[in-house]
């Protein structure tokens, strides 16, 4: 295993060392130097001299259960930096307080919950006012741990999951890259992307699949209707409300109604020809016995050969091996758990064979590192999503078009469900500056990924004027 070098923000670095020629540490897997990074001196210094931030609600259609809890809105933050040379750039993030940290989420209201991770960015907004960065991933190097204490201190969680703090940081860390991209003249997403991440971030697909997330409950109409439009993964949720026996049952026979509804279904884009399950527990499983009845069971009426991924099944607390799972098949994947590359290491290391990035729930700065680990360890990626507006779409789909294809696909992997949940999609859709674009819709269940998509980067370096508006006066 490739181990990342141990992370240093730049403040503490000037705090350690004087003078120059001593290598600075990088994102947490690479060290600046000539070989990887260039003349880290030739990096513009952008100093922050205003910020500003906002929100806005958006309803679900119906309430959206995972973990053993719902939601029925999601707060659209918004992040604002205003370079001293006039410049600005505006982040867009989604709060998911639930997936971020169940125990936050049960120990408030869903809106106190939500104001907690706002007051988070906000925190991390006034860190970085009077500053200067030289890259988005050095200022996240930066701030991460400060915002991360400071988390602790509001929530009154001294273990709360740093996912929690990522979470928080994604519209800052977004508004961070569009305004480096605007200072140093890059109009492409892979002008962005360090060298020291690059081979992460290497591969130029045609294609991404669209896989929609199906929560609790979920009408077995509706699965077999995604099925006939094209859809051909679908992401489940498992690990159902109740205690670990109540939760088998249920998990067992959701599985069930699903198989028999779309078990048979044919596609061209699996191995075998039939419908790949992907299912996600968000850490519900206590122990991998409990996972082996559901795979027994699974196994028992034929399904078992179309699991393709068994998503975060027992959370951080279980640091056990997981050989044993994926001996029978599906691969384990690391989510929240993983939450910054030395983490993905660690689940690496425990014999998880795959991992969700998440550019929209962990900030794009994070998840290079996190994708360049699992590069380094020959560890597949692929993007999940975080019920995102349709701009946050983007954000992930650059990022699944070039990870390495996943395992026995021709294709990238990104899970978006944001069409299914949100009450005024229709509406999000028209603030995309680009709504109309050929890659905005999936089409038989892939997102068309071509030329125009890889020269325009889906459109997210473009202002979009809905977001623009709110900062007008700036």
């Amino acid at each position: 295993m490739k181990k990342p070098t141990k992370r240093i923000s730049r403040r503490a670095f000037v705090k350690q060392s004087s003078g120059a020629g001593i290598a600075l540490t990088f994102g947490g897997v690479s060290c600046l130097n000539e070989s990887n990074m260039g003349d880290s001196n030739a990096e513009k210094s952008i100093e922050v001299v205003s910020v500003d931030s906002n929100f806005e609600r958006e309803p679900l259609a119906q309430p959206f259960g995972f973990k053993g809890g719902s939601l029925d809105n999601i707060w659209q933050t918004v992040a604002y930096l205003q370079s001293a040379s006039g410049q600005h750039g505006i982040g867009i993030g989604v709060q998911s307080v639930l997936w971020s940290d169940s125990s936050v989420f049960a120990d408030h209201t869903q809106h106190g919950g939500n104001a907690l991770m706002y007051a988070m960015s906000e925190r991390a907004l006034q860190i970085i006012k009077g500053q200067s960065f030289s890259n988005p991933i050095s200022l996240l190097d930066d701030i991460l741990e400060e915002v991360y204490e400071y988390g602790k201190k509001i929530t009154l969680h001294p273990n709360l999951r740093k996912t929690f703090a990522l979470n928080a940081l994604v519209g800052v860390d977004n508004a961070a890259w569009t305004l480096y991209a605007k200072e140093n003249g890059l109009t492409n997403f892979d002008q962005l992307v360090p060298p020291a991440y690059q081979a992460g971030l290497s591969a130029k697909h045609a294609k991404v699949a669209a896989i929609p997330a199906l929560g609790y409950g979920t009408p077995i109409d509706t699965i077999k209707k995604m099925a006939d439009e094209g859809f051909f993964i679908m992401k489940i949720k498992i690990g159902a409300p109740g205690d670990q026996k109540e939760m088998l049952e249920k998990d067992k026979a959701f599985i069930k109604a699903i198989h028999e509804a779309i078990g048979h279904y044919e596609t061209p884009h699996s191995p075998d020809g039939k419908i790949p399950y992907y299912f996600d527990a968000n850490g519900r499983y206590d122990k991998q016995e409990t996972l082996h009845e559901f795979l027994d069971y699974a196994e028992k009426i034929g399904a078992l050969g179309q699991i393709a991924v068994l998503e975060e099944p027992f959370g951080e607390r279980n640091q056990e091996s997981v050989t044993e799972l994926t001996a029978r098949g599906p691969r384990v994947a690391a989510d929240e758990s993983a939450h910054t590359d030395v983490d993905a290491l660690d689940r690496i290391q425990q014999g998880y064979n795959a991992i969700a990035v998440k550019a929209v729930a962990k900030t794009l700065s994070m998840t290079m590192k996190i994708a360049q680990v699992a590069y380094e360890n020959k560890t597949p990626c692929f993007c999940a999503d975080l019920t995102v507006n349709p701009i946050l779409v983007e954000w992930n789909k650059v990022v699944a078009a070039r990870l390495p294809a996943f395992p026995d696909f021709d294709m990238g992997l990104q899970e978006t469900n944001g069409w299914q949940n949100y009450k005024y999609w229709d509406k999000m859709e028209s603030y995309h500056p680009m709504p109309d674009a050929s890659w905005v819709k999936p089409q038989q269940g892939v997102y068309v990924t071509g030329d125009d998509f890889f020269a325009q980067s889906g459109g997210i370096l473009t202002p979009s004027p809905h977001y623009e508006e709110m900062f007008a006066k700036k």
